[in-house]
């Protein structure tokens, strides 16, 4: 698995950034030429103090009129594969790498993606989530901070610090059909879910084992 550090939140004890100040700041942005031509920008939804974080790539038409990331076919394909690994959007946070809607859907421009990465920074900071899924191209680039295709990059888990990365098909390509690496991409995406499900029950595990643990550790150093 590869394990160069990326873009994880803040190390252990540092301070986490204040979400509603930095959410305020984002809501009035114009620090790209996106704000000229958005019904609004286009935050987050789910929940913020989750473990998991789904990244997309930008607000398309139904997300842009809603404020509210994937509501489109796109975010109900996505609900639907959540629900296949007893999740939904109370139990993780969905955001996009930019956060106001391309003109015609077009792909985010180089200059774009960086006028918005604080705040996508900010999120993952304050999140600090145990598992990320990157979901298409952008997503990906941006998180692993690779030039590496969704297609190459997915059906594996990548660390970056405290956190793993899952890649995978944007829910868009799946309603799009044809196939990718020999496999539909509907069915990339359940395989690459049963990892993001195995990868949090890993860690749940473990963190159960080591507050079983913590008690008999205690006692054996009072023999000391």
């Amino acid at each position: 698995m590869p394990s160069p550090d990326g873009p994880s939140g803040p190390p252990g004890g540092a301070a986490r950034p204040d979400i509603d100040a930095v959410k305020h700041q984002a809501l009035g942005c114009t620090r790209c030429r996106l704000a000229e031509g958005r019904t609004q920008v286009v935050w987050a939804d789910g929940n913020l103090d989750a473990d998991l974080l789904f990244v997309g790539e930008a607000p398309g038409f139904h997300e842009d009129k809603q404020g509210i990331p994937f509501v489109g076919a796109a975010g109900q394909l996505l609900d639907r594969l959540l629900g296949e690994i007893e999740l939904d959007r109370t139990k993780a946070a969905i955001v996009n790498v930019i956060k106001c809607r391309p003109p015609g859907n077009r792909d985010p421009l180089p200059d774009e993606i960086e006028s918005c990465r604080p705040y996508l920074e900010a999120q993952l900071a304050h999140m600090q989530p145990k598992v990320i899924v990157t979901l298409g191209n952008f997503a990906t680039k941006f998180v692993l901070q690779q030039q590496i295709g969704i297609t190459r990059a997915r059906g594996q888990k990548y660390r970056r610090g405290d956190t793993t990365v899952v890649p995978t098909f944007h829910p868009a390509a799946a309603l799009r059909g044809g196939r990718f690496g020999g496999m539909s991409p509907i069915d990339a995406i359940r395989e690459d879910f049963q990892l993001v499900k195995e990868e949090l029950a890993s860690r749940r595990a473990a963190e159960l084992q080591a507050v079983v643990s913590a008690p008999d550790e205690a006692r054996q150093l009072d023999l000391f």
